[in-house]
């Protein structure tokens, strides 16, 4: 068959300059998809020049034939005599479920979406698509990896999502694609990294257990968690739970914060002091009273329910009602309720028109809603109008059979998901191996406070998990100050600072 090849033209109030390529014979004789095209943009204050190869992988058994088709873009910069010392970055999102598209157009392609950066619903079309001037293309090659169910990723042959939908079985497979990356690109000998968000974080922790056990080892130079979710019991607030509502608590504080639904004066307006006693709250205080539960006094209980008040901007004798827990949906719910409005899960500065005055959660997310239209509209004009790729199958964004078929069990008998003992693992055999866990105040899906009880566990070596905190939520980098600095965390991650 004919290759796909494509032209970089101009996209949408971003200038790219590109070069086009002639057309050519498909270079792979298996039937998979390629597009190539050049492109170059200023990245960190450099004119960088890169090819794209997006297209698919056709993951092959030991039989022989294919049973996956894995769609990847990869950015490589032109005019680099070393490799061997250029690193190479593997991106994916999380779901379970989820195309790479946020990543990809949101903080490390070459261009990015440019939403609103003050919590604002995104519309409607035209969206600006812009040179992403806080790229990393100008320090590392880029891998934007779309796992089986997501993309114009998916089974081949007669398989299911059986063999690709579960913790352990996403990371074998993607564990393959990297692998056989590394072969066909001639890249094993250079500097690794994975940089995965939400679900991609657990992704990470499978994928080095996956990768860094048994002799055909990939050691791994850095990990960047974004909006880490590795222990699923620190924001889980199942029946029996208490530790979920600890997890949620400082986040809950930081949206009170946000809306201004507390006091600030007593902390001076200074966010970072407040969030201080909040977790000390949370540890000395909130704790103790959940695991008292039934033996606590109604005058300690309120007493609680008072100090609980004044961090989260609940009423008392609501707090008092719900027995001192309050559920994530509640939570989005009550908090601004007389101004019948609701706040994100993935970014609480969101908020949403409630229809129904009285109810116990929320519509839907608004934060979720405040941007899916602008990301998906923005990579699929990417797609097809600078990379040239035009297939025509449906692009899932985000795949929800995917999700609700996922395999939980990762063999360690826990009741919660917990695969962060498998970053330690990685962390005690692999003496380069660093950790970059970034974190978003207002981030509720993944709260940074659960992060960190999850990262207080023994087994991680803590000079080599360094956290960073953005005043933002779950996709830090809609909000423009907050990208800013997190691109600036990656970068010494991946300078080993």
């Amino acid at each position: 068959m004919n290759r796909w090849v494509s032209i970089v033209a101009a996209i949408a109030l971003g200038a790219c300059t590109a070069a086009a390529q002639d057309e050519g014979e498909d270079a792979r004789d298996d039937g998979s998809r390629i597009y190539e095209s050049e492109g170059q943009i200023t990245a960190n204050g450099q004119r960088v020049r890169y090819s794209v190869i997006a297209g698919e992988t056709f993951m092959a058994g030991d039989d022989g034939e294919p049973y996956a088709s894995i769609f990847s873009t990869a950015y490589i910069r032109q005019g680099v005599d070393d490799r061997e010392n250029r690193p190479v970055a593997f991106i994916f999102n999380g779901g379970p479920g989820s195309a790479s598209l946020w990543l990809h157009m949101g903080v490390f392609g070459p261009y990015r979406v440019d939403l609103p950066s003050d919590a604002l619903d995104d519309g409607a079309a035209p969206y600006s698509i812009i040179e992403n001037e806080f790229s990393i293309i100008d320090q590392a090659d880029l891998v934007f990896v779309d796992p089986v169910g997501t993309g114009w990723s998916r089974p081949l042959g007669e398989e299911t999502g059986d063999r690709f939908w579960g913790i352990r079985e996403d990371a074998r497979v993607l564990g393959a694609f990297i692998r056989r990356w590394l072969t066909e690109n001639r890249r094993w000998n250079s500097p690794k990294y994975l940089l995965g968000e939400s679900y991609g974080t657990t992704r990470i922790a499978a994928l080095l257990n996956e990768m860094q056990g048994g002799w055909t080892d990939v050691s791994f130079n850095g990990v960047g968690l974004i909006s880490t979710v590795l222990d699923f019991r620190y924001d889980d607030t199942s029946e029996g739970n208490d530790v979920g509502y600890i997890g949620l608590m400082p986040g809950f504080a930081a949206t009170a914060w946000y809306h201004e639904r507390i006091d600030r004066s007593a902390w001076d307006g200074n966010l970072e002091a407040f969030l201080a006693d909040s977790r000390d709250f949370a540890y000395d205080t909130y704790m103790p009273a959940l695991l008292r539960g039934a033996s606590l006094s109604a005058d300690e209980q309120r007493a609680v329910a008072a100090e609980l008040s004044r961090f989260i901007g609940l009423s008392e004798n609501y707090l008092m009602r719900a027995n001192l827990r309050v559920t994530l949906n509640r939570f989005m719910r009550e908090l601004l309720r007389d101004e019948g409005l609701s706040v994100g899960r993935l970014d609480s500065r969101f908020t949403g028109a409630e229809a129904d005055a009285v109810s116990e959660g929320p519509e839907y997310d608004p934060s979720a809603y405040g941007i899916d239209g602008g990301y998906t509209a923005a990579m699929l004009h990417y797609f097809t109008d600078t990379l040239g790729v035009d297939i025509t199958e449906e692009y899932s964004v985000i795949d929800i059979p995917t999700f609700g078929g996922w395999n939980r069990d990762h063999g360690q008998g826990e009741a919660y998901i917990n695969v962060g003992p498998w970053v330690a693992t990685a962390m005690r055999q692999n003496s380069d191996l660093e950790v970059l866990v970034a974190q978003g105040y207002y981030d509720l899906a993944t709260p940074f406070f659960a992060a960190e009880l999850m990262f207080n566990q023994p087994g991680f070596d803590p000079d080599r998990v360094t956290f960073g905190y953005y005043e933002a939520g779950h996709m830090m980098y809609i909000h423009h100050p907050s990208l800013e600095a997190f691109v600036e965390d990656v970068r010494e991650l991946m300078d080993g600072e």
